[in-house]
């Protein structure tokens, strides 16, 4: 319907913000209706025809006809919305499917407010809709994707409204989607305000930086989780695990060492180390006086190859008496010698039973000595009884404990002698343990070594790669580096780490890692398509896995060659930016566009690509979060400091290889706690010889080298 003040509008010309207003609502796709309740007959304007699959030919302006085209199961729904906006005579909104007569199925979101006659009942229902296919169709995928992890999901947003949750996190948090979609975070969890949920989850989206923490949610959830949040321009997006079960267990072995100082003592002490000959040569101390006047601790080594007696050791002893202990210390060196095969240490070893000498045992332990000084020497030390346990591993004897005691002290008593087995037990299998994670951590190192091969050296560029493995054997595996040449000669760094540890993970890394560098060399593709292309690989090729990745390409054109500068474009998937030292030895944090999705997470998602223009003689540096981040240190603080250091290592004047050697000292303990990859780049002038120190100029004969520069002088 037109006014009377628009048609003397429109006598004078058309009104530009009317004229403005149709020309937005065209150019969004919007169709509008006009419902006349009174006479029952609908009007479409054509944009809402062709919504609906009509022309003004076929359709005959009826409620009917509307009602024709809604899909069954979405019909209930639409009808029962629109009785209570007409009843109420309100605003109303509806997202349901239009079924065209091809079968094809659209989503329409439509808009709409019931307006009241004279009588003030509803008299005309004017409103407007839009295709919302494409959206829909993307949000779905994504959905499908989400709800396929094994991880619980969620997102809120800015308004900390909960916009979607998986069926994942549905079970771990004990509410239905129903209950959590639109609502309040902080309502819905109230425990969670004030607590590390809240400062972790308001802090990321203040600093625009992902989070990874541990929290506890009292009941009625009464669980721990171990949660990692990423921010976005519409909210947060966070994945978290329930490591109750974990804490729970951690929690019963700390109640029980409480219970037993010495217990305690021993766990504590042999789980500081996974050096196997350290950790049990410790346990003589632990047990001397609490159990034993004095003890010596034997070691079976696992060498198979040599002979049963050349691979027994004593590698510990102590005794109560400060001035024996050098005696004992002695006869620890001298006994094994001169054991015979009758003795009571090999008895223990060779049947796994404790073996007991309640009284007599200086002359018993003389009888299965050879004549000589371990003989004299257990004479001085004068044992009245002896214990040989045996330390068992899973399911073999990995060394053993021998406890002596004097005339004054007794035979050992029926609690010390279980504390003493369970002491024997726990050593031997922190024994095994330390064996089986140093060879775990040989494997998955040797593994992960000989998937991260050398770089190629472009003329004048000198590429540097470091590895550091996780000083435990759960946590080496998943970091990577690359460096190599696509064919026309441009050189592509890569930085990535699987989500996940182990040697499952460096499985997984080598997958990722030959997909990446097979489809880069074979196509040549920038980093943003590149990343993109590799990500959907991993789709087809059900891998499976989670990674951040930078991907950087090292390019120049004839000018810059000229000019003496060069660009660097990357592309990052959720991996700490890279930094760059310029020639001036300041430091520029490459954050870019800033990161996209994860591999893994969204395959059909857009790559933002980043570039910047360096000068010669700068150097750039990717590296795995393993070198910034720590439990007691965040990313973005790590992050700091690793700046700080690359500024002050700079300074120092060193080579690439001296530079990242540096750099690795200072960042790291001396422990690492997860696997640590870097990758270095120093762009070499190019109107000088290649310095020595970047050594020879190495590229693949089908690849061509950078054009050459005449050298100048100085």
């Amino acid at each position: 319907m037109v006014s009377q003040g628009a048609r003397a509008d429109d006598e004078a010309g058309p009104d530009p913000a009317l004229l403005l207003g149709e020309l937005a609502i065209e150019a969004a796709g919007i169709g509008t209706y006009d419902w006349d309740l009174r006479t029952g007959r609908i009007r479409w304007d054509a944009r809402m025809l062709e919504l609906f699959g009509h022309d003004e030919t076929t359709f005959d302006h009826t409620f009917q006809s509307f009602q024709a085209r809604v899909h069954p199961h979405d019909l209930a729904t639409v009808e029962t919305l629109l009785a209570e906006a007409i009843t109420a005579c309100s605003d109303f909104e509806m997202q349901y499917r239009v079924v065209l007569d091809d079968g094809a199925t659209r989503w329409v979101v439509a808009r709409g407010r019931v307006l009241a006659g004279p009588d003030g009942t509803a008299a005309r229902v004017l409103g407007a809709g839009y295709d919302a296919t494409e959206r829909h169709d993307g949000e779905a995928r994504v959905a499908r994707i989400l709800e396929a992890i094994p991880t619980a999901f969620f997102s809120v947003g800015l308004d900390w409204r909960f916009t979607y949750v998986n069926a994942e996190a549905e079970r771990l948090l004990g509410r239905t989607r129903d209950e959590m979609l639109g609502g309040d975070l902080w309502e819905l969890f109230p425990a969670a305000v004030g607590s590390e949920f809240e400062r972790s989850y308001r802090g990321a989206v203040a600093t625009g930086e992902a989070v990874v923490f541990d929290a506890y949610y009292p009941a009625p959830l009464d669980a721990w989780y171990e949660v990692r949040a990423w921010p976005g321009p519409d909210g947060l997006a966070v994945y978290f695990l329930d490591i109750t079960a974990r804490r729970r267990a951690q929690a019963t072995a700390e109640t029980a060492v409480a219970r037993a100082a010495l217990t305690a003592a021993v766990t504590s002490s042999l789980a500081e180390t996974l050096d196997a000959e350290e950790a049990v040569a410790r346990l003589a101390q632990l047990v001397v006086p609490a159990l034993a006047d004095w003890c010596v601790v034997t070691l079976v080594d696992d060498d198979e190859s040599r002979g049963p007696r050349r691979r027994i050791r004593d590698v510990g002893s102590w005794h109560a008496d400060p001035a024996t202990r050098a005696l004992a210390a002695r006869y620890s060196e001298v006994r094994l010698a001169a054991l015979a095969d009758s003795a009571f240490l090999l008895r223990a070893l060779g049947t796994g039973e404790v073996v007991d000498v309640p009284h007599g045992a200086t002359e018993a332990i003389r009888g299965v000595l050879a004549p000589g000084e371990a003989a004299d020497l257990v004479a001085r030390l004068a044992p009245e009884s002896a214990t040989m346990l045996p330390l068992r591993g899973r399911g073999r004897t990995v060394g053993a404990m021998s406890l002596f005691n004097g005339a004054e002290r007794g035979p050992i008593g029926d609690e010390d002698r279980a504390t003493a087995v369970e002491v024997a037990g726990r050593a031997g299998l922190a024994l095994d343990n330390a064996r089986l994670y140093r060879r775990q951590r040989q494997v998955a190192e040797e593994l992960q070594r000989s998937l991260l091969t050398a770089p190629p050296e472009p003329d004048h560029v000198q590429i540097v790669v470091r590895y550091e493995p996780a000083a435990e054997a759960a946590k080496v595996g998943g970091d990577w580096y690359d460096a190599f040449l696509q064919p026309d000669g441009a050189t592509v760094l890569v930085i990535g780490d699987i989500v996940g540890h182990d040697i499952t993970a460096a499985a997984a890394m080598g997958q990722v890692r030959s997909i990446l560098r097979g489809i880069a060399v074979a196509t040549g593709a920038a980093p943003g398509e590149l990343v993109a292309t590799v990500d959907r690989a991993l789709r087809t090729l059900q891998v499976g896995t989670l990674a951040t990745a930078v991907v950087a390409r090292i390019e120049q054109t004839d000018d810059e060659r000229a000019r003496g500068v060069t660009h660097v474009r990357w592309s990052n998937a959720g991996h700490p930016p890279p930094m760059v030292v310029n020639p001036d030895g300041t430091v520029l944090v490459l954050s870019g566009l800033g990161p996209d999705p994860l591999l893994g997470v969204l395959p059909d998602s857009r790559r933002t690509e980043s570039e910047v223009t360096l000068d010669r003689g700068a150097t750039v540096l990717l590296y795995t979060d393993g070198l910034v981040e720590r439990r007691d240190r965040g990313l973005k603080e790590g992050m700091a400091l690793l700046r700080d250091t690359l500024e002050e290592v700079a300074a120092l004047g060193l080579g690439l290889d001296e530079l990242c050697d540096e750099l690795m000292r200072r960042m790291l303990p001396s422990r690492p706690g997860d696997d640590v990859a870097l990758v270095a780049v120093r762009l070499h002038r190019q109107d000088r010889p290649r310095p020595a120190e970047a050594g020879p100029n190495v590229v693949p004969p089908d690849v061509p080298d950078t054009p050459e520069i005449t050298p100048q002088p100085g």
